[in-house]
């Protein structure tokens, strides 16, 4: 895939978004974040765009599956981008994104090619369904450069590929292949970078296919085994753990690390 809107595989386009492309079209409804030069890393403008545009297709009777995906062929998603998490763009955050999917009405396929990094793997893995191109990567961040995380984010990797692979996966921040990913639950389907709008659309036309009340019972059946952590967000774990968090400097030292190309030094806040 391009990085041209109109390789997306969809139809009608809005061009009511800066950071994001929304489009409708033979059922389906794509919302990519349309940041390529960033690796599609996100704002908060770009979180708020997003919010809109999951709400508008679920309430758009004509849809029926949302496919959610990052304009080119190099990230899905890196996360949150580093110079507006450095300059505090994360203090005060409530990221509900991801819930926002977990109880979207509609089935949710993400479609991968390239880095899904951070925010941008647990997206990934809070949708219903991942199809990725082979060359995708996947994993967590948010230790590295000092980015905190909790809540559902974190505790639905359990549900999703187990507490091992999950506290693995999330606390020492390693790379995994799309080939991995697929190996551990995190990927329902790898394939060539030239298939991939393909087998997307072959998972959609068969979710098409079903009823649609069905499939939205099923998903809240789901979403239920999620009941006793859902409600626990990000700033929820942050104040309890460490209240003053972003007050002390470590986020900061993450942040300017990973722009000044250096390994962080945490060690004062160990």
């Amino acid at each position: 895939m391009s990085e041209s809107p109109e390789r997306l595989p969809t139809n009608e386009k809005d061009a009511a978004y800066g950071d994001i492309l929304y489009t409708t079209g033979d059922g389906i409804a794509t919302i990519a974040i349309n940041r390529p030069s960033r690796l599609n890393a996100f704002t908060g403008h770009t979180l708020e765009e997003l919010k809109d545009a999951f709400d508008r297709a679920g309430a758009d009777h004509s849809v029926g599956v949302v496919v959610f995906t990052g304009v080119g062929e190099r990230a899905f998603c890196a996360g949150g981008d580093m110079e507006w998490e450095a300059g505090g763009g994360l203090e005060g955050l409530n990221f509900h994104l991801g819930r926002q999917i977990v109880e979207h009405p509609k089935p949710v396929i993400a479609r991968v090619s390239g880095y899904a990094i951070g925010a941008g793997n647990h997206l990934a893995y809070c949708c219903d369904f991942t199809i990725a191109a082979e060359h995708s990567v996947f994993g967590q961040n948010g230790p590295r450069v000092g980015s905190p995380a909790g809540g559902y984010l974190v505790a639905h990797a359990a549900s999703v590929i187990g507490h091992k692979r999950a506290r693995e996966m999330w606390m020492l921040c390693r790379r995994y292949s799309a080939q991995k990913a697929m190996e551990w639950g995190l990927v329902n389907a790898v394939v060539p970078q030239v298939e991939l709008d393909a087998e997307v659309r072959r998972w959609c036309d068969e979710l098409l296919a079903l009823s649609p009340t069905c499939l939205r019972t099923i998903k809240t059946s789901f979403r239920l085994h999620m009941e006793s952590y859902i409600d626990t967000n990000v700033s929820d774990v942050v104040e309890r753990v460490a209240p003053n968090y972003f007050e002390t400097g470590e986020q900061q030292e993450g942040a300017q690390a990973f722009l000044q190309k250096r390994k962080p030094d945490f060690s004062k806040w160990r």
